[in-house]
């Protein structure tokens, strides 16, 4: 029973580590990244380059505020300032209120194109708006 019981404990270890991050394509459908659950942003080379702290601050990968996601899907650089919007149908916005692209449901990135320019499923729509139009970390 005891053996039982360290193997299911092994394998939920196995299981939260494997859905501990989502992997951020670019338009050639290449891993450009990763963003883990608890907000790092990782390169394609696992290096970590910032993070999405829970109350919507954005950090560069020395931990320096670069800007904020509001509830409302305001983006905001470090100084406060609007610098675009993601609607609630996932059309993302420049701060003068043009669409810029879009983050589909299912986590595909357009462009004000509507051509793909990247893959993010998985991850909250505001911080793919945030990763691919405003702050790149790829």
């Amino acid at each position: 029973m005891k053996a039982i019981r360290m193997m299911i404990m092994v394998l939920a270890v196995m299981m939260a580590s494997a859905v501990s991050a989502q992997t951020v394509y670019n338009s050639s459908g290449s891993s450009c990244g990763k963003i883990e659950n608890d907000g790092t942003i990782r390169n394609s080379s696992g290096s970590s380059v910032g993070r999405f702290d829970s109350d919507g601050t954005i950090r560069n990968g020395s931990g320096s505020s670069i800007g904020k996601i509001d509830r409302d899907g305001t983006i905001r650089n470090s100084s406060g300032s609007s610098i675009g919007k993601i609607d609630s149908d996932g059309t993302v916005r420049n701060s003068s209120g043009s669409s810029i692209g879009k983050v589909d449901s299912d986590g595909t990135v357009r462009n004000s194109s509507g051509s793909s320019i990247g893959r993010a499923p998985g991850i909250p729509r505001e911080r793919v708006a945030a990763y691919f139009f405003f702050f790149p970390f790829y």
